[in-house]
């Protein structure tokens, strides 16, 4: 009885992972304003029955969204700050954080659009500022074990003002052609090193 419950649970995480994923697909063609669950649902290849099922309506796809997105970032993040130690050069380091960045923006474009879009409301305004201090506080840690004489506060304010320049040249680097892409995504790690050189 037991295998049987846990093999039902395993398949309901998998098809609520797959609306996820077809979510995704929609957000980033039509933008989340204009996204229904019956789109969303003819996607993942189930009637709007079924996907009812698992969400009610946009608004839990949101947050379904959300919670995927903040999981997956704070494990991503967790992992690179293990990874950091006071004789890793600040050029690799910004060069790997910024290439992630642009990695995770073609991976997850839906992000982005729900991100810069003011029709997802508070609800996704208030997640994702609050993955971005998560977010920020990670990279103060970074910073701090990078250079472990560095004030808490102080890491901190280079933390927030790095998140900050990523988050306002990524529209710019996405939307561009893809000579002029590499050429901004090199700039921003210019810019970044300089900052904390």
């Amino acid at each position: 009885m037991a295998e049987h419950t846990v093999r039902r649970q395993a398949r309901g995480l998998k098809r609520m992972a797959e609306i996820l994923d077809a979510a995704e697909q929609v957000i980033a063609e039509v933008g989340y304003p204009d996204m229904t669950t019956n789109q969303v649902a003819a996607r993942a290849g189930m009637s709007p029955g079924s996907l009812y099922q698992f969400f009610h309506n946009k608004e839990e796809i949101l947050d379904g969204l959300v919670s995927r997105y903040t999981a997956d970032r704070q494990e991503f993040w967790a992992a690179r700050l293990a990874e950091v130690t006071p004789d890793i050069p600040v050029e690799v380091l910004v060069g790997q954080l910024v290439d992630e960045s642009v990695r995770f923006k073609s991976r997850s474009p839906a992000y982005w659009s729900l991100l810069y879009g003011s029709a997802t409301g508070d609800r996704f305004a208030a997640a994702s500022q609050r993955l971005h201090e998560d977010i920020a506080r990670q990279l103060a840690a970074m910073l701090r074990r990078l250079r472990p004489e560095l004030p808490e506060e102080r890491a901190e304010l280079m933390g927030t003002m790095m998140l900050a320049m990523v988050k306002t040249v990524m529209p710019m680097i996405t939307t561009a052609t893809p000579e002029r892409s590499a050429e901004l995504v090199e700039e921003l790690k210019v810019v970044l090193v300089r900052y904390l050189g």
